[in-house]
Parts: C-alpha cells; sequence; structure tokens
C-alpha cells in the first residue's frame, strides 16, 4: 500500500476521529489518503493556529489525543504556537507536517526549514520520518508519547518523497500506558506526615483531572477535612459552596489565598503543574511539602520535599483511602473564606448597578449554565476574573490556557469542544484582541454545523497590558486599537450576532442562545 495510506490506518487504529489542519503540496497524497477514510473526518480550517488549538482542546477534554495537519514551512510554523501551549498546558497532541523531499534537504530550497529543530523546544518529541518502513513505529511511539504523564505534544514531519512510496506494513497493535502505584512504605510514611501536623493544606492542581480521579480525591479531602485550594486549572474539582473550597490561587496580584498556605505546616501538594505558578511565588515561608504526583517531584528551594507519592494518582488515592487517614479540621484565622469569596466576587451574584462588568456576566453565565457547561478562556485581562470568580459546576469544564497562556485560543479552542463533547453546552469568552486572532475559524464552525456562543468583549484595547503600562510608565502606549462592527461581521458569517445594552438583556441573549443547538451567537458586550 501507500504510505500514506498506512499512515491514515495507523491513525484509525489509534481511534482517531478528527484531524484539524490545512493541506499543502507536500500532504496531497496524505490528504487524498484521508479521503478514503471512513472514520476520520478532516476538518479543513482556515488557520493552522487555530488547527492546534482545536486539536489542544479537544485532546484535553477527551483524554484522547488530538491530531493537526500543516504542511512544510509557513504551514508548520503557523502550527507552533498552538503546539507549544499544547505542551506547556500538558494536553496530548500529534502534529503532522509535510517536509521537503531528501533530494533537496541539504542546501537551501524553497520553503525548508529544518522543522523538527524548530519543534524541538516546544514538544516532548520531535521526529522526522526517514524511512517509510518506520511509520508503524513512528505513529505508535508518537501516541504513547504524546498520552504519557506529563502529556504534550508531539511532531512528525513526513517529506513529500516518502508519502507515494508502495510499502508493505501494518498498525502496531496499541496496548495501554502502564500504571504505577507507590509503594506501601511511601504510603505509610505519608499517612505519618498527615498525622504529624496540625494544619494540613491540599493544593491541587490539573493533574488529578487529566488523571480522571477527581472522585477518590474528594474522598480523601472529606476523610482529611482540611482546606483545599486550586489551580487556575483545576478549578471545580471541589463544589462552589463545599466547606473545604478555599478557591483559587496563582494570582501575580492581591492574590487572596496566599495566607491559608502561610498559615499551614504541611502542604499536600496533588497534581500540580509548575508551569501554573512556581513556588517562589506561593511558599515565600518554605512550608514543607507532601508531593502527590505521576512524576517525582522537581527541584526546587521553595518546594521543600518531606514525602512523595509518585504513581498514577487514582491508583494513590484509592491506597489512601482504604487507610485510616487522620482527621485534620482547621479554620484559617480571621474568616479568610468569606474575605476571598467577597474579594474575588463569588458569592454576591449580580451587583445593584446592573453594568455590564466582567463580574456581572460571569454571574449570568453560572446561573443559567449546567454542571454540562463547558467554560473557555481566552487570555486577557478577563482571564484572571474568570479564574478569580467563575466557580464550574464540573471538573475539567473550565478550560483555561495557563502555560503558554497564548491569546487566540479561545474560539478555535470551542470548536475542539464542541467536537469532543458535541452534546455540552460551549461558551468562549474572549477579549476583542484575542478574538480578531482567529476570527475566521466563524466559518469552520458554521460549515461543520456546529452551536456554540462567542462572548467578546469589546474595548478597543488590550486591557492587560494596558494596565501594566500604566502602572510601570503611568501611560498606554501600544495597547489600543480600533474594531470591526463584531454585530455586522457575526452577520457576515452567517451567524447570529447581537450586543445588549443592560445585564438584563445579556441574561435573555445569553438564555435565547443556550436553547438553540443549531445556532452559532456572537455577543458583543461593549466592556469599558
Amino acid at each position: 500500500m501507500k504510505a500514506t495510506d498506512l499512515l491514515v490506518q495507523c491513525l484509525e487504529n489509534e481511534g482517531v476521529e478528527y484531524i484539524f489542519g490545512i493541506m499543502g503540496k507536500e500532504t496531497l497524497d496524505l490528504i487524498d489518503s484521508l479521503s478514503k477514510s471512513k472514520q476520520i473526518k478532516f476538518v479543513n480550517v482556515r488557520h493552522e493556529q487555530g488547527a492546534a488549538f482545536m486539536a489542544d482542546v479537544y485532546g484535553r477534554l477527551t483524554n484522547r489525543v488530538g491530531v493537526c495537519l500543516a504542511t512544510l514551512g509557513p504551514g508548520a510554523t503557523n502550527l507552533l504556537t498552538g503546539i507549544a501551549s499544547a505542551n506547556l498546558d500538558h494536553s496530548p497532541v500529534v502534529a503532522i507536517t509535510g517536509q521537503a523531499g531528501f533530494e533537496r534537504q541539504h542546501q537551501e530550497s524553497h520553503q525548508y526549514l529544518d522543522l523538527v529543530k524548530v519543534f524541538e523546544p516546544a514538544t516532548k518529541w520531535s521526529v522526522q520520518i526517514k524511512d517509510s518502513q518506520t511509520i508503524a513505529k513512528i505513529i505508535r511511539k508518537a501516541f504513547r508519547v504524546a498520552q504519557m504523564e506529563k502529556p504534550g505534544a508531539v511532531l512528525i514531519e513526513l517529506p513529500e518523497n516518502l508519502a507515494p512510496q508502495m510499502i508493505p506494513t501494518h498498525p502496531l497493535p496499541v496496548t495501554p500506558i502502564p500504571k504505577s502505584a507507590p509503594a506501601s512504605q511511601a504510603i505509610e510514611a505519608a499517612r505519618t506526615l498527615i498525622g504529624q501536623s496540625q494544619k494540613p493544606l491540599v493544593i491541587v492542581g490539573n493533574g488529578i483531572i487529566r488523571q480522571e480521579a477527581v472522585a477518590e480525591l474528594s474522598t480523601f479531602v472529606e476523610n482529611l477535612k482540611s482546606p483545599v485550594i486550586h489551580s487556575f486549572m483545576a478549578k471545580g474539582i471541589l463544589p462552589k459552596d463545599h466547606p473545604l473550597n478555599y478557591f483559587t490561587f496563582g494570582f501575580n496580584k492581591e492574590d487572596e489565598v496566599l495566607p491559608i498556605i502561610e498559615e499551614s505546616d504541611l502542604l499536600l501538594v496533588v497534581g500540580l503543574d509548575f508551569v501554573e505558578k512556581l513556588p517562589k511565588d506561593w511558599n515565600k515561608k518554605m512550608r514543607p511539602i507532601l508531593h502527590i504526583d505521576p512524576l517525582p517531584a522537581e527541584m526546587d528551594q521553595h518546594y521543600p520535599v518531606k514525602g512523595e507519592l509518585v504513581g498514577d494518582l487514582m491508583e494513590t488515592f484509592q491506597a489512601l483511602n482504604q487507610l485510616d487517614i487522620p482527621s485534620k479540621p482547621w479554620t484559617p484565622i480571621g474568616n479568610l473564606k468569606e474575605k476571598i469569596a467577597t474579594a474575588y466576587q463569588i458569592n454576591p451574584g449580580i451587583t445593584g448597578n446592573l453594568s455590564l462588568s466582567i463580574e456581572n456576566i460571569l454571574a449570568v453565565i453560572e446561573k443559567l449554565t449546567t454542571e454540562k457547561t463547558i467554560v473557555i478562556s481566552d487570555v486577557g485581562a478577563h482571564k484572571e476574573s474568570i479564574a478569580r470568580t467563575y466557580q464550574p459546576k464540573q471538573a475539567g469544564r473550565l478550560i483555561i490556557s495557563n502555560g503558554l497562556a497564548s491569546m487566540g485560543i479561545a474560539l478555535p479552542g470551542a470548536i475542539g469542544a464542541k467536537l469532543a463533547c458535541p452534546d455540552a453546552p460551549v461558551i468562549c469568552i474572549t477579549g476583542d484582541g484575542g478574538a480578531l486572532m482567529n476570527i475566521s475559524e466563524i466559518e469552520t464552525a458554521k460549515r461543520l454545523g456546529l452551536s456554540f456562543i462567542i462572548i467578546v468583549l469589546n474595548n478597543s484595547t488590550l486591557k492587560l497590558e494596558e494596565q501594566m503600562m500604566q502602572e510601570k510608565f503611568g501611560d498606554s502606549f501600544g495597547t489600543n486599537f480600533g474594531n470591526p462592527d463584531f454585530v455586522q461581521l457575526a452577520e457576515s458569517f452567517g451567524i447570529k450576532g447581537v450586543r445588549p445594552k443592560q445585564l438584563n438583556e445579556f441574561e435573555q441573549v445569553l438564555k435565547d442562545a443556550l436553547n438553540q443547538t443549531n445556532e452559532l451567537t456572537l455577543i458583543d458586550v461593549i466592556h469599558k
């Protein structure tokens, strides 16, 4: 069979449903092979960056590998931001790119870049197929590497001259990734360490969601009865009204949760990725650490490890829950939970002035949405507001890019989310800066017949950068721009565009949009 026919068979063998990308001359054979697949749908997008973001969010929500595709040169480099974002947020993604044939890789040549080297810093593994006979091995390894803890991105480069070669081979069997659990001695040592503490604190990160161990952690927390705080990407693990939920930490300023870390005498750090927030920013008083994670602890002077439980998190907490873990109930001094809730505007709901503030908008979203609803935040000033204020009703249903923190992820990410979870309502919240980076993907969503909601916070400003410029230099140079009429722009794509002027209008528009199952809606919120 043709080499690209085998490659597609290997992708089918891995359970791939969608490939997001744009074709080019060097990938024509692969596209032809994809056209014959009865399992894989090729989603031709409007920009390769959008393809990578779609694959990222699809992979994050399904715990399967998201796949994206580009041709060589500019097509491949357009993928790079989204691939780096997936890698730092630990989403399983495989990117496949075309490449010039071997005959012109030894000299300066049209559109030729050494993509393996370009992508190496942004991936877990970056490889060129040098022999078509190795395709099956490379695809199997790529998917395994992408899914192993910590998950991330892999690049596979296919030179044009290999694509049409005829080869007699077949896919390799897909085998599960082995799981490991901490030794019984480590479990006993952890129980002893917890027993010696008076004020343990649980700090939970996105790893607990990736490893599908939310229920097991919740049981552990109920037994321990100590406070719990969440990283941005771990929100929703404890319900909003849970008495042990002390909400979110990791902010650059006004992090109201830090006093609870300083008051504690043992930090149980569970599945936390340092890429979200380095320990120097939240453990200034060097509180001792019980590290609970699939991988050993990173070395850091602000991360003084006193015990480690290394292994699959579901199995780790199942083992802990079989023991008599000592109960350690305690309450931080000074009504801290109430102070956090007030500062983060978590409990008041809609404020009396009924303005279209981000906090009021989030209160309406929280009021109208269900446990299934997926909210995707773009990057900007509103991201920190969402991380502070919005309380998802289920873990893993708030998508925040917090590793590379790249603007432009929300709109294409919503496409990946809707394809991953077709029965779930999807809302993407983006600033006008991030929206216009990938606004063309509205056409992709419309063509696919998808239904989700795009909320554009429209202030003609890079608000976060404006705030930083004002604080540092006293001006806002370089942060302002003009915008199109977003309602007319939405209508030009053939979707519904609305511009509510009052909060009650916004609530009705959002309610109507959530009731639509076959329509895209863009809500333009003038947001000063």
